[in-house]
């Protein structure tokens, strides 16, 4: 399952890179990608919508939920 979610705050490389961090932790099999322009994160094989907004909220982010 692959899911889009909203992400306020991310400006950089550096806050893509952080938020990719938090998720993995959150969910080493999963496969994250960023899209800065659009300030969102798309998450594929992991769809625990909660534990993935709290991983981004713990990095220091905005969680908007899913896109």
């Amino acid at each position: 399952m692959t899911t889009t979610y909203r992400v306020s705050g991310m400006t950089c490389d550096g806050c893509a890179k952080s938020i990719v961090g938090a998720i993995k932790k959150a969910a080493p099999e999963a496969k994250v990608d960023v899209d800065l322009d659009a300030k969102t994160v798309t998450v594929d094989g992991f769809d625990d919508s909660a534990a993935i907004g709290k991983a981004v909220t713990d990095a220091g982010f905005e969680f908007a939920g899913a896109a």
